[in-house]
């Protein structure tokens, strides 16, 4: 799969979590009768920035770029997508158990986890990035 079509496909698929997620905590807290915080809240909105719009800027951006040609733009993609999904898996977990009145103590160091990788994806791709506008100047564009 070329690399636009892989990003718009990804862009898509954070757009339908992202907003089933948002869905999913309006209709999960008002069953539940819960009307304090909860990670739930924020979740959505992860992944509408950190999923949809990331890689809907990423889809225009590659109409001037080619990824594939970029070294390491592969396994950043899938090192940030695990990094993100596995960060918001945690976030929704942790806000059910909030709705719950639960918790799990393990579940900071499962969300750390989740993080850093997320956290070591975004420094990486400062790195793709530089790469990207090297790639642009060359070309004049």
């Amino acid at each position: 799969m070329d690399s636009i079509k892989k990003l718009y496909f990804t862009t898509f698929i954070y757009l339908i979590l992202g907003l089933a997620e948002g869905v999913f905590y309006r209709e999960f807290t008002k069953m539940n009768n819960f009307d304090s915080y909860t990670t739930l809240k924020v979740t959505h909105g992860h992944i509408l920035i950190l999923g949809f719009l990331f890689f809907m800027i990423l889809s225009l951006l590659a109409t001037k770029v080619s990824f594939e040609e970029l070294k390491g733009f592969n396994v950043w993609f899938w090192t940030y997508n695990v990094g993100l999904i596995f960060t918001v898996v945690t976030f929704i977990w942790r806000g059910v158990l909030q709705v719950k009145g639960l918790d799990f103590n393990g579940l900071n160091h499962i969300a750390g986890l989740g993080h850093a990788i997320l956290g070591i994806a975004l420094i990486w791709f400062m790195f793709i990035f530089k790469e990207i506008f090297k790639n642009l100047s060359e070309k004049n564009l």
